[in-house]
């Protein structure tokens, strides 16, 4: 294929940067260090087959500017194996969640952040940016070093030419993120972080493409169970609803009328049983159940409202495909502490309606969770070697609780504890133990804690920012200001350790789904710290025994001098609802 001897003529070799942009409608252009940007602008089965063979034969490592080009190369039938993805990149050097085109160019390249325009649709003539001056047609940089404003826009998906451009300033970007995230200090493992940050990418991009199996008429039973049957009118919507409604308002006083959407009709509600709380929130409600039946009832009721609003039968329609797939939208960072998050539900599914999640027939599931991930992370962040000698037991809060002198249940809340800045209630007194027992972890944490207190910026150990300032604490008196900075400090101390937990868990599942490429097996879930694979049923065992071995190819590049150990749960299941937990 011409590409492929295109780049191997350029010198690139593999692992190479290599710019690429990527439209199914106009083609693919290519660009390469020491060469001119190549255009491609034939069929699209042609472009696809260029991609692959030039992939197979040179094996570069593709610059992207977002997820939406592996979304792209997905469309042509073609899985982009490694990429470099700026958006990623961008975000793991500067934290938060915006990465536009424009964002991430001025950062590269040391320019003032851009004043970006909102709008509907590519610019034309008439809504060039007066920064623009270049007229329509123009390249992609301004005069003054910032991109123009239409070309992020679309104005390079005209024509090949410019596809070829775009691809070239990808590169361009490429190499500075390289650079500055080479210059990071004490963070050696950024490099290794923001390719497997890349990664992640790709597996979203994968991920809203196959979708996670369904069986509907099961979950249409289950949905059943809670709301009744599917409604045909709106009139059988509305008495599903009001049947729901009188389970708890049966409780209430004769001659009375409360709203049970409304937060304030309920606490009045409870109030007329004789139940006083602070607010209505899930978790205090359990605190009394048990205590009256109106509380029980109450706490049915909300499971059952959620799900009719939720997760109900207009939820099905929307989200599952004729194939039996529930299909959102992925992200590899929420914008804070760097996990991934999806849409309709994926991340949010109830325990209830988990059952209706099945393995195709001749497929079985692979259900692998990480096991006490957090505070095996802080032993390895800290370098508290005491911690990271309770790590190799299987159980690590057992250990925990010899060296603190308690029950495991009183350590476990003892560790969680520190981590989310508790000091009070259940397990405080071992709390305080563990400052004898575990000296460099919880310096650790309480370093993180002042940082966010006084609003200081923080870097996970693979190097992603966790912006915490500035603060303004104008008109907050004493009381207020000292409440504000505590909620930082426990913000802190928890993020550097769950933003660690983060890289771990996505360089995981990159290895799983490097490991997964060729097979029929895919990743279809990523949950957290849970990793969820659909395989053929004569290939479970196999994946169990890969999954487990690639935690510890994931955490030896992690935690390269070995003194944590990280363990997982994992189990062949044939549907979502079987696994333990």
């Amino acid at each position: 294929m011409v590409l492929a001897e295109q780049l191997r003529a350029a010198g690139v070799r593999r692992g190479d940067l290599v710019g690429l942009a990527l439209d199914q409608m106009t083609g693919a252009g290519v660009a390469a260090a020491g060469a001119a940007p190549i255009g491609l602008g034939a069929e699209v089965a042609d472009v696809a087959a260029a991609l692959t063979h030039a992939d197979a034969d040179v094996g570069p490592r593709w610059v992207t500017w977002s997820a939406a080009t592996a979304s792209a190369a997905l469309g042509l039938g073609w899985e982009i194996p490694r990429s470099w993805d700026l958006a990623a990149v961008h975000r793991l050097l500067v934290g938060g969640w915006r990465a536009e085109p424009q964002q991430i160019w001025a950062t590269a390249h040391g320019l003032p952040a851009p004043v970006l325009a909102q709008r509907a649709a590519p610019p034309d003539l008439f809504s060039i940016d007066a920064a623009d001056d270049d007229g329509a047609g123009a390249g992609p940089v301004r005069a003054d070093g910032q991109l123009r404003s239409d070309w992020p826009a679309g104005s390079w998906r005209r024509d090949p030419a410019s596809l070829a451009a775009w691809a070239g300033c990808a590169l361009e970007v490429a190499v500075r993120q390289a650079e500055m995230i080479e210059a990071l200090p004490d963070r050696p493992l950024a490099s290794t972080v923001a390719r497997s940050e890349s990664a992640a990418e790709l597996l979203c991009a994968e991920l809203g493409a196959r979708g996670l199996p369904v069986d509907v008429p099961e979950a249409e039973r289950l949905i059943a169970a809670f709301v009744g049957p599917r409604p045909r009118t709106e009139a059988d919507a509305d008495a599903a609803r009001a049947a729901r409604d009188e389970s708890v308002l049966r409780h209430a006083p004769p001659g009375t009328t409360y709203l049970l959407r409304n937060p304030a009709h309920v606490k009045s509600l409870l109030r007329s049983a004789g139940i006083e709380v602070t607010d209505t929130r899930a978790w205090r409600l359990e605190e009394l159940r048990g205590s009256h039946p109106l509380v029980d009832d109450l706490l049915e009721w909300r499971k059952a409202e959620r799900i009719a609003t939720t997760f109900g039968y207009a939820w099905l329609d929307a989200h599952v495909g004729p194939d039996g797939r529930l299909r959102g939208e992925w992200t590899g960072s929420d914008g804070a502490a760097g996990r991934m998050t999806a849409t309709v539900g994926l991340h949010t599914l109830p325990a209830e309606l988990r059952p209706a999640v099945v393995a195709e027939p001749g497929h079985v599931f692979v259900r692998a969770d990480l096991g006490q991930i957090e505070p095996r992370v802080l032993a390895a962040v800290s370098g508290d070697r005491a911690l990271a000698a309770a790590t190799r037991d299987d159980d690590l809060y057992a250990p925990v609780a010899r060296d603190l002198g308690v029950d495991r249940a009183t350590a476990k809340v003892a560790v969680l504890g520190a981590m989310y800045g508790q000091t009070t209630g259940h397990g405080a007194q071992a709390l305080r133990r563990l400052d004898a027992a575990y000296p460099v972890a919880m310096s650790y944490l309480r370093e993180a804690d002042v940082s966010g207190q006084v609003g200081r910026d923080l870097r996970t150990r693979g190097g992603r920012l966790v912006r915490l300032g500035p603060i303004d604490e104008a008109g907050l008196d004493e009381r207020e200001a000292r409440r504000r900075a505590a909620a930082r400090g426990r913000y802190a101390r928890n993020a550097t350790v769950q933003g660690a937990a983060a890289e771990l868990f996505k360089m995981w599942a990159a290895v799983v789904r490097t490991r997964l490429a060729g097979t029929r097996g895919e990743i279809v879930l990523c949950l957290h710290d849970e990793l969820l694979l659909h395989v053929p049923s004569q290939a479970g065992a196999e994946a169990a025994a890969m999954v487990v071995d690639a935690l510890g190819e994931a955490a030896a590049r992690w935690a390269p001098d070995r003194s944590v150990r990280f363990v997982a749960d994992v189990a062949v299941i044939d549907r979502w609802s079987d696994a333990k937990g």
